[in-house]
């Protein structure tokens, strides 16, 4: 794509005075024929700078052309475009050099075992060896794909994208334009058991999952069904891979759930909540809207809304800061200590 074909696609300012500073090939002919990461980046490519800290690699950097802020102020040796987001201008020059996507056909693959009481909107696509049970509904322009199961009566809404495998079982609800990537499992019975007479017995799991609208569920996470009522996860929440959320858990709209999370039972988590990686939830907490749990974080108590925390057990940010500074100055004090002793009279008689 030419450089001025770009930069008109994406609304994009090119820096007229660098570009006369650096004699290159004139703008009508610069031609960007990729897209890569600043680090990866090599001439012939475009990228984009967006956070400060990446500065020093920006200025490495061997790229023909990166996006940046309007207020940038560097000079680098990359073309420069201005735009108010380059990250999301980025991702518009990503999708145009992205191979098409092969198209899926409505219909329903011979391999497919289909119910004879399923409902099946219009323009749905059933892949090769998926089972859709009794009395399911799936609504139109819906694509199932291949090896997917879905148990009885679940609904499944409009353009919704299931990728291979994913396992919906009986009676779940899912929303318009869900995407489950491949693996997920929803509604499996939640993890429940009473000690009596010397073992285990299983407490039966007779709720449902219910998802919002928009929601996407990253590959191999997992979402139990409810011990009792349902299991919830609001409109356009976002679930990264291998997340496991317990039976009774409720997740509030637009929230974000990163690899590797673990929510026990009954846990209720607001919007616009942000929990990153590896952070662990005890079960029956609350955690309020727009709270931020830190990676790694051990939560065993409720977290108001707006709180940013982190460590195990889980602190405010400052306190943690502050805690781990003065961690890691006691070998200091240490030595110093010890130095102490040495200098110091002996007084084992007195």
């Amino acid at each position: 794509m030419r450089l001025t074909e770009l930069a008109e696609m994406i609304g994009a300012e090119l820096d007229f005075q660098q570009a006369a500073k650096s004699g290159d090939v004139a703008l009508n002919e610069l031609e960007i024929k990729g897209v890569a990461s600043l680090q990866e980046a090599r001439p012939g490519d475009i990228t984009f700078f967006s956070n400060p800290r990446y500065l020093a690699k920006l200025r490495d950097c061997t790229a023909s052309v990166v996006l940046v802020p309007m207020d940038f102020a560097e000079e680098v040796s990359p073309m420069i475009l201005r735009v108010e987001n380059p990250s999301e201008a980025f991702e518009k020059v990503v999708s145009a050099f992205a191979p098409s996507e092969a198209p899926i056909e409505p219909g329903i693959h011979p391999s497919a075992v289909v119910a004879s009481t399923a409902i099946i909107g219009s323009g749905v696509s059933v892949g090769p060896l998926a089972v859709i049970g009794e009395e399911v509904e799936i609504g139109e322009g819906t694509i199932v794909g291949a090896g997917c199961l879905i148990g009885r009566e679940t609904s499944i809404g409009k353009d919704c994208r299931l990728h291979p495998g994913a396992v919906i079982r009986e009676r779940c609800l899912l929303g318009n334009r869900v995407i489950l990537q491949p693996g997920v499992v929803i509604g499996s019975c939640g993890f429940g058991y009473e000690f009596t007479d010397g073992r285990h017995r299983k407490i039966p799991q007779t709720g449902i999952v219910e998802i919002g609208d928009d929601v996407e569920i990253g590959s191999n996470s997992t979402v139990d069904r409810a011990r009792f009522g349902r299991t919830f996860i609001g409109e356009g929440t976002k679930i990264d891979n291998l997340v496991q959320i317990a039976h009774n858990v409720s997740i509030g709209s637009h929230s974000i759930v990163c690899a590797q999370v673990g929510i026990s039972g009954s846990t209720r988590i607001g919007s616009f909540v942000t929990l990153a990686g590896q952070v662990g939830l005890a079960g029956h907490l609350e955690v309020g809207d727009k709270a931020v749990l830190g990676a790694k974080a051990g939560v065993s108590k409720n977290v108001p809304a707006g709180s940013v925390l982190i460590g195990a057990p889980a602190k405010p940010m400052k306190e943690w800061k502050e805690m781990n500074f003065y961690l890691s100055q006691l070998r200091k004090l240490y030595e110093r200590v010890r130095v102490l002793e040495k200098t110091s009279p002996d007084k084992s008689e007195d």
